[in-house]
C-alpha cells in the first residue's frame, strides 16, 4: 500500500466504526476501500472483519448507559450469535472464491436495500406491539444474522436491530446496544476462526482497527446527530461502487 493508500483505510475505518455504532452497515465503507487498495475480496473480507472487531468495542462502551438491565438478554442470545458466526465463517473459508464474489454481490445489494428502507423500517417498529421477551424466533433471528455476519458482516446491524425492534418490548436505543454487543460477539468470533485458518493482510487489519476505534467512539457520541438521509445516501453509493468493483475485478 502507498502512504496514500494507507490514510484512505484508516479514514475508512474511522466512518465504518462511527456507522456501525449507530446504524449498521460499516463493512460497506470499509470493504470497498480494501478491494480499491488491491486486496482479494476474501482476504478483503477477513481483513476487515477483524480490523472491524475493536471498533465494535469501542461502541459498545459508549453505549454502556443503555445496556444496564440486558445482562439475561444478551446472555440468552449471545450463543446463537457465536454457533451462526462459526457456520458462516466455515462457509466464507471452505467455498470457492467465485461463489463468494457472487453471494456478497448479492448481499451488498441487500443490504443496500436495508438501508435505504431503515426510515420506514423504523416507523413500523415504533408502531407495532411488542413483547417483553423475543422467544425461540428472536434466537433463531440471532442465529441467522450470526451465520450472515461470519459470511459478510455488512447490513447485520440492520438485521439485527430489525429483529429485536420487532420482537422485544425496549426502546430503540437499549436495542442499539444490544445489537452492537452481538454484532461484536459475531465479528470477535469470526476473526478469531479467520486468524487461525485464512489468509489475513494485518498491516491492512491494523489500519482498519486504528480508524475504527475513533470511529466507534465518535458513532457512541455523536451518531445521533448525522443527517440521517445523507449518510443513508453515501452508504448507497459505496455500495454501488463495491458491486462494480466486485464485477469488474
Amino acid at each position: 500500500m502507498t502512504p496514500w493508500e494507507m490514510v484512505a483505510v484508516v479514514a475508512a475505518g474511522v466512518a465504518g466504526g462511527a456507522i456501525n455504532t449507530v446504524v449498521g452497515s460499516g463493512s460497506l465503507i470499509t470493504f470497498p476501500t480494501l478491494l480499491a487498495v488491491g486486496l482479494p475480496p476474501i482476504t478483503a473480507n477477513v481483513s476487515n472483519n477483524i480490523g472491524l472487531v475493536p471498533g465494535g468495542l469501542a461502541g459498545v462502551a459508549g453505549y454502556r448507559a443503555e445496556l444496564a438491565g440486558q445482562r439475561a438478554r444478551l446472555l440468552r442470545l449471545a450463543p446463537a450469535s457465536v454457533v451462526g458466526a462459526l457456520a458462516g465463517g466455515v462457509l466464507l473459508l471452505t467455498l470457492p472464491e467465485g461463489t463468494f464474489t457472487a453471494v456478497v454481490t448479492v448481499l451488498i445489494a441487500i443490504s443496500c436495500a436495508l438501508v435505504l428502507i431503515q426510515p420506514r423500517l423504523g416507523a413500523l417498529l415504533a408502531a407495532r406491539p411488542r413483547r417483553e421477551h423475543g422467544g425461540p424466533w428472536l434466537w433463531l433471528g440471532a442465529l441467522a444474522a450470526g451465520a450472515y455476519g461470519g459470511y459478510f458482516g455488512a447490513g447485520q446491524g440492520i438485521l439485527l436491530i430489525g429483529l429485536l425492534g420487532i420482537l422485544l418490548d425496549d426502546g430503540l436505543q437499549r436495542l442499539n446496544a444490544a445489537k452492537n454487543v452481538l454484532v461484536v460477539l459475531v465479528n470477535g468470533t469470526a476473526a478469531i476462526l479467520y486468524t487461525l485458518v485464512a489468509d489475513v493482510d494485518w498491516l491492512a487489519v491494523l489500519l482498519v482497527a486504528l480508524g475504527s476505534i475513533a470511529g466507534g467512539f465518535l458513532g457512541a457520541r455523536l451518531g445521533r446527530r448525522l443527517p440521517a438521509p445523507i449518510l443513508r445516501a453515501v452508504i448507497v453509493c459505496i455500495g454501488v461502487v463495491a458491486i462494480v468493483q466486485l464485477l469488474t475485478g
